[in-house]
């Protein structure tokens, strides 16, 4: 038979000197993304000018190719892992995990059952007891699953929920969360097929926390309307502030209330780490089911969101199912097939990058890393009350700041000051030097800043703040 030319292969010395090429330009871009600029800005048209075309017939130099790929792909990407990118949640990430990614992906390991790969089951069980026990989860009954994010871990928690307080019936389920929950659960409820009148919103007090009274009254009220409270979802950590929800006090309400108790802990809860955070964090262990997202806080590189629940059976009673392509790989009990606990069947090998970097730098290195962020926000609080140009709108909570342009010698109005500091942002963004938006609190238009990056210094924050100053004055010129 003739051999097939058509292989997708290269030479081992071209394999290597390909390998080389990305690996050495990995590891510049380490040691030098601290000095390039964090943001790319592009528009359609000029991203189709770079990239539009047919699908190439001919092949190209893999060389050709890959300087292609770094002199334009990867120069209009804005790096989440900058030191001066503050907004949304960064993406620190770090190298060794990155290169655990490159051996996962190199490898092709299939991690969605035992008989496929029994070392990359092992290493998911593994790193979630290691979790588990992080958070105050039963050990031997608990149990978990790493995801894409936050948004697939918050969907797998709402499933399972579901699944176990409704059974196959949820046409008088009603779910809560409060009005600084994550968008992810939202689409994540909507995803599931519930009606809007099936959801409650709950307001949140002056500290932007789950308001207890009113989450009280409404469940009583459904009660009475024959309907089926369900689940509740809290927040460790909101995205806006950084602000925990009174885990403790919501915890009994839904144990006294039979009701599943999920916290959404995707940006905040790696904090546990922290004395400081482990304070805030009081109540987390008594979820029934926890979303974390070790592509934040936990310095890994996208994607990697983690699920943990306090009974693993609940997620095999939700997502097993039992093809007959399947049959002759299920294995004994004991042998986890981790697509029988999510939605998932093809997964990736997460698992691999949280290990290797828990295993190269130690938890201790981690801890020190949080603490630090921690501190540093805290520093950055105390930086803005002296000073005379801005003013602390919601003060350093796990460390998250906001803050606005309000100069104490000027009397702005609420409108002059919000166009300000619209300004002071979108000039920022422009000049790519630091990546800082803006969010609403109370109806105010603040700057926002997550400081998550262990290798964001007090001097990065202080150079922004003096382009900010420099953009606040330009703009004060005009009003």
């Amino acid at each position: 038979m003739k051999k097939n030319p058509a292989r997708l292969e290269l030479s081992k010395e071209a394999m290597k000197t390909y390998g080389y090429q990305i690996v050495d330009a990995i590891v510049e871009h380490y040691d030098t993304q601290s000095e390039k600029l964090p943001v790319a800005l592009g528009s359609r048209e000029e991203m189709d000018s770079l990239f539009l075309e047919e699908a190439p017939e001919e092949g190209t130099d893999p060389t050709q190719v890959l300087n292609f790929v770094l002199e334009k792909v990867m120069t209009t990407s804005t790096l989440m892992s900058h030191p001066k990118s503050y907004s949304f949640v960064p993406g620190p990430s770090n190298y060794i995990s990155a290169m655990a990614d490159t051996l996962a992906t190199g490898y092709n390991i299939f991690s969605g059952g035992w008989a496929a790969s029994p070392a990359a089951a092992e290493l998911e069980i593994v790193t979630i007891q290691w979790l588990l026990k992080i958070f105050g989860f039963p050990k031997k009954k608990g149990g978990g699953i790493f995801t894409s994010g936050g948004s697939m871990a918050n969907l797998t928690a709402i499933t399972t929920a579901r699944r176990i307080k409704c059974g196959d019936d949820f046409s008088k389920a009603v779910i809560y969360l409060s009005d600084q929950a994550h968008s992810s659960n939202i689409k994540a409820i909507r995803v599931l097929g519930f009606k809007k009148e099936q959801i409650r919103i709950i307001p949140t007090d002056i500290e932007f926390k789950f308001a207890v009274n009113k989450l009280k009254n409404c469940i009583a009220k459904d009660r009475l309307e024959g309907l089926h409270p369900f689940c509740l979802i809290a927040t460790s950590g909101t995205t806006n502030t950084g602000t925990v929800d009174p885990l403790v006090e919501l915890s009994k309400i839904c144990k006294k209330e039979d009701i599943w108790f999920h916290i959404d802990g995707a940006y905040g809860a790696a904090a546990i780490l922290s004395q400081k955070g482990k304070q805030l964090l009081k109540g987390i262990e008594k979820a029934d089911s926890l979303t974390v997202d070790p592509h934040k806080w936990f310095y890994q590189p996208y994607e990697m969101g983690c699920l943990l629940v306090r009974n693993h059976k609940n997620l095999s009673h939700t997502f097993t199912e039992k093809p007959e392509y399947l049959r002759d790989i299920e294995g004994n009990t004991s042998e986890i097939n981790f697509y029988d606990h999510g939605i998932q069947l093809t997964r990736r090998f997460r698992a691999l990058k949280f290990y290797m970097s828990l295993k190269t730098f130690g938890l201790k290195e981690f801890r020190d890393a949080i603490t630090y962020n921690i501190d540093l926000a805290e520093e950055v609080e105390s930086k803005l009350r002296k000073s005379k140009y801005w003013e602390v709108v919601f003060p350093a909570t796990l460390a998250v700041i906001n803050f606005r342009y309000n100069p104490i010698e000027k009397n702005y109005s609420e409108k002059e000051l919000d166009a300000i500091n619209q300004y002071i942002s979108g000039k920022v963004v422009e000049s790519r030097e630091a990546l800082l938006v803006t969010t609403i609190l109370n109806g105010q238009i603040v700057l926002r800043m997550c400081l998550i990056n262990p290798r964001t210094t007090i001097e990065d924050i202080q150079e922004t703040f003096e382009l900010c100053e420099y953009f606040a004055v330009e703009k004060e010129l005009q009003l």
